[in-house]
């Protein structure tokens, strides 16, 4: 197998700036890993074969070769283009001004995109009121209505069987909003069974973006609740916003999230736990009981996004490279479920609410699918093993915490060019 970085081990020259990458990210996550020992390795056979190494030694003994070459490489400049001519040099800085224009117009595209976005979500707007009506039992289902959503269980199940005719009453459909978000793998990790009660409150969820008149560009996810016992807010709302200009790849990137602030009914925080403690006075020695609050997980920590670190508190060493692993994998969890939110919940909401939706998400990742017939393989060896077999278990896969997110996956780039 070839690498997709041409290293030579032998030679101590950095590679150019034009095959140095940014990060060494691609190696260290095996997506492209040597496979042939270096030349002046000895690759005689041991004497003792019980001490022989395996393929897969030498793999990671490469790997932490050229691992260890490269981290002192990445960003260096070999001195290829200092040495070109002053007239090559100028062209090559005007290859960067042109650089310049094109980022200029990907900007602009990625904007006319969003635009595009919010015009089709205000088309849907009516939809969704009509959609909220017949949750609450504010309206009753038309005909027409139904026997739209009869034809599409038809064409998916044929032994579908049509619902009874109705008794002229509206009803409301109980617990509509709990049951979808409970149906979405991450949020269902999020709620608690002392969120479900607050939750059953919640009549709607809807979509508003940031108008052109702002800095930045963004969205808002907004949950209505009727009254409650818990808060006083009608709206709770999370505000997504993009950094103003596109990252490197052409798409926006999540410059941080804003959430509402809960006006939580006395003793009804659902974010705290409380405890009674006994506390002594050293001089009186007399006692007295006192309530401590301790954080709790819930789903209304939602509304309390993780900060990201500023650059100096990252530069200066404020923040531990552990720490910041872990701030950046919480802000990837909540900028994923903001996006889900968007693109999948609010539009299909109640495919989250019978389910359906779950047989898309199962098959939403291709890495999570293994041949069956390996697998039968494998429970036969398991099941017949030689007793001499000492061969190590091959570690399950793990899946990585969800991408930082960025533009709207709804819109495709092919539609908005021939707008």
């Amino acid at each position: 197998m070839s690498s997709s970085i041409p290293i030579n081990v032998h030679d101590p020259t950095a590679p150019t700036p034009q095959n140095t990458p940014l990060t060494h990210a691609p190696i260290a996550q095996g997506l492209s890993r040597p496979t042939v020992p270096d030349i002046t390795e000895d690759t005689e056979p041991a004497e003792d074969e019980e001490n022989e190494e395996t393929p897969g030694d030498i793999q990671t003994a490469m790997l932490g070769l050229v691992h260890g070459k490269l981290a002192g490489l990445v960003g260096r400049s070999s001195g290829y283009v200092e040495s070109l001519p002053v007239e090559v040099k100028r062209s090559v800085e005007a290859l960067k001004g042109i650089q310049v224009k094109q980022n200029e117009l990907q900007n602009e595209y990625k904007r006319e995109c969003l635009e595009l976005e919010k015009k089709y979500s205000e088309l849907q707007k009516p939809l969704y009121e009509r959609r909220k009506a017949i949750i609450t039992g504010d309206a009753k289902a038309t005909p027409e209505e139904i026997k739209a959503g009869e034809e599409r269980e038809k064409k998916e199940d044929p032994e579908y069987t049509p619902i009874a005719e109705p008794n002229g009453e509206t009803a409301a459909i109980p617990e509509f909003w709990l049951t979808a978000l409970r149906n979405h793998p991450g949020l269902a990790e999020m709620i608690t069974d002392r969120d479900a009660d607050a939750l059953k409150s919640l009549v709607d969820i809807t979509i508003a973006y940031l108008p052109p008149k702002e800095k930045q560009p963004g969205f808002k996810i907004q949950f209505h609740f009727k009254a409650n016992d818990y808060f006083k807010n009608e709206i709770l709302e999370k505000t997504y916003l993009y950094q103003e200009e596109v990252g490197y790849e052409g798409d926006f990137v999540y410059d941080r999230a804003i959430g509402t602030t809960i006006e939580w009914k006395e003793d009804k925080d659902l974010t705290k736990t409380f405890e009674i403690k006994k506390q002594r006075n050293k001089n009186t020695n007399r006692t007295r009981l006192v309530r401590k609050a301790k954080p709790a997980e819930s789903f209304f920590n939602f509304f309390s996004p993780p900060v990201p670190p500023s650059e100096e508190a990252i530069e200066s060493g404020e923040i531990d490279e552990d720490e910041l692993e872990a701030v950046e994998e919480q802000l990837e969890i909540d900028y994923q479920i903001g996006e889900d939110l968007k693109e999948k919940i609010i539009p299909r909401a109640i495919d989250y609410f019978t389910g359906k939706a779950l047989e898309y998400e199962a098959f939403d990742d291709d890495d999570d699918f293994e041949d069956l017939d390996d697998d039968e393989d494998d429970d036969d060896e398991d099941r017949f093993e030689d007793e001499d077999d000492s061969d190590d278990d091959v570690p399950a896969r793990r899946r990585g915490p969800p991408k930082r997110g960025g533009a709207s996956d709804n819109v495709n780039p092919e539609e908005c060019k021939q707008q």
